[in-house]
């Protein structure tokens, strides 16, 4: 086998994309972006066989110390057939040699490999499946497993919730929540307008609305605008954007009022419940009136790519949003839209591995992914490969003493 440490860009593409273990966070576009939003130095490293094809792909994002040496990550990464053991112990060697002619002190991955079958609670199920052999193997070739933590301790979320789409559409729908699809049928009654156009501005206004609510930090409106730019690039991108008609809504409101009120006067039997929904509607009514916008777009979900595989990674929402179910909605067009377009399953991109947990925005957020009912997954977690011990061991001391001088 042969090791290339520069793969065209078309070559890669081509292989990456469309492989079992594809990820977008593998992609060349990735790549691109971490580069320009972030800094990192994009490699795009991978393996032949002995007939000139591609059995192995890899994107490493380098990060340059100040001493001289880099050090690496290659999310979601390798891109390869986990299941020959020839080609990743070939590969690991390749890497090694590779590190030590780059100066790089360590690469960190994490492959999309599941670790065991779990319960919706999380917990292992007696008799699933797993990888544990996989896990051994990959120790044994001399990496270092950074540990099975259950929040969001490593560079990606080591647990999610995954929609398997080669399923006739009717099976899909209905592994999902009751409540969620009350919430998608009430949608409909607020007559949301879908698009999907690249609304950089209202996405970041909408996801700052979040931040203050969830106590979070969004990214900069540069960073969305360069990942938005880079990921499009190849059809790795897409936005779900929901928008209100304000006047259209109050008219609609405004005449079921009045019918409301007509029932009133010949059904005394369900005053009660009839004098309810006008207070509701009037409720609305009022929160309707004080937008004068003519559309007003309250959720924007992004979504990203391979050839065959589909994932939720951004959203940003408002109260309106939470108002009219449009939150519920995005998520509902999003899937049924990667459906259509015949993608194989599509992940919710991370939630707590401890559904339980004590922090209430992850657990809020695992109560609601839960909803879609597909499997809970948990990963094999995070691997480091090492090539100078000493400086890996030094590494997070030498960079807290490096950023502390920048400061002064």
């Amino acid at each position: 086998m042969k090791f290339i440490d520069n793969v065209d860009i078309k070559r890669y593409r081509e292989f990456e994309s469309k492989h079992e273990k594809s990820h977008f966070l593998q992609s060349y576009e990735w790549g691109q972006f971490c580069k320009n939003a972030k800094g990192q130095i994009p490699c795009y490293v991978g393996m032949e066989d002995n007939d000139g094809n591609l059995v192995a792909s890899c994107l490493i994002l380098l990060r340059r110390t100040p001493f001289g040496f880099s050090y690496g990550y290659a999310p979601r990464g390798f891109v390869l057939d986990y299941s020959n053991k020839d080609v990743i112990n070939e590969f690991t060697n390749y890497l090694k040699q590779y590190m030590k002619d780059n100066k790089i002190i360590y690469i960190k991955f994490d492959p999309d490999i599941k670790y065991q079958d779990i319960d919706d609670d999380g917990n292992k199920i007696d008799g699933g499946e797993n990888n544990y052999e996989l896990y051994n193997y990959m120790l044994s070739l001399g990496y270092k497993h950074t540990g099975f933590y259950k929040l969001y301790e490593g560079n990606q979320p080591r647990y999610t919730f995954r929609i398997d789409l080669k399923k006739p559409w009717e099976e899909v729908e209905a592994k999902f929540n009751k409540s969620f699809m009350k919430s998608v049928k009430r949608s409909y009654s607020y007559n949301l307008v879908v698009d999907n156009e690249v609304r950089v501005e209202d996405f970041y206004r909408l996801i700052q609305s979040n931040s203050s609510k969830d106590d979070f930090d969004p990214h900069s409106l540069e960073y969305y605008k360069i990942f938005s730019e880079e990921m499009a690039k190849d059809n790795n991108m897409k936005y779900f954007n929901i928008s209100i008609r304000p006047k259209e809504l109050l008219d609609n409101i405004s005449k079921e009022i009045d019918e409301l009120n007509k029932e009133l006067e010949v059904n005394k039997k369900k005053e009660a419940d009839i004098k309810n929904k006008i207070a509701r509607l009037e409720k609305e009514k009022d929160i309707f009136s004080g937008i004068d916008k003519d559309e007003v777009c309250v959720c924007s979900l992004i979504c990203t790519y391979t050839k065959t595989h589909a994932w939720s990674l951004y959203i940003g929402s408002d109260d309106l949003a939470n108002f009219t179910f449009a939150v519920t909605r995005s998520y509902y067009e999003a899937i049924k839209d990667a459906y259509n377009n015949g993608y194989l399953f599509f992940d919710l991109f991370g939630t707590p591995g401890d559904p339980k947990t004590k922090y209430k925005n992850l657990a809020k957020l695992h109560d609601f992914k839960r909803k879609f009912g597909d499997e809970y997954i948990e990963f094999i977690g995070e691997f480091d490969l090492v090539n100078n011990k000493l400086l890996y061991k030094m590494l997070p001391l030498m960079l807290k003493v490096y950023r502390k001088l920048r400061r002064k």
